[in-house]
């Protein structure tokens, strides 16, 4: 499962989500389920958006988890 890292890299730079919030120009709701990885889809803008405030690699922004079902296979 792709997911993204968010909320750990606003901890790591001492953020909150609502610094986060005010940054991107999302709804607040909208935000919040792409930061608790409950949405299946993110447009490119956002994740240029996301990488450009948080001044990190989209390789930092991405973690690849494998789920158990992947693991059976």
């Amino acid at each position: 499962m792709l997911r993204l890292r968010i909320k750990e890299l606003l901890e790591e730079q001492g953020h909150t989500k609502y610094w986060l919030y005010k940054q991107m120009g999302l709804s607040y709701q909208n935000l919040n389920k792409v930061i608790e990885n409950q949405t299946t889809q993110i447009r490119f803008d956002t994740i240029e958006r996301l990488v450009e405030i948080l001044g990190c690699d989209i390789g930092e922004l991405f973690e690849y988890e494998k789920d158990d079902e992947q693991e059976e296979l």
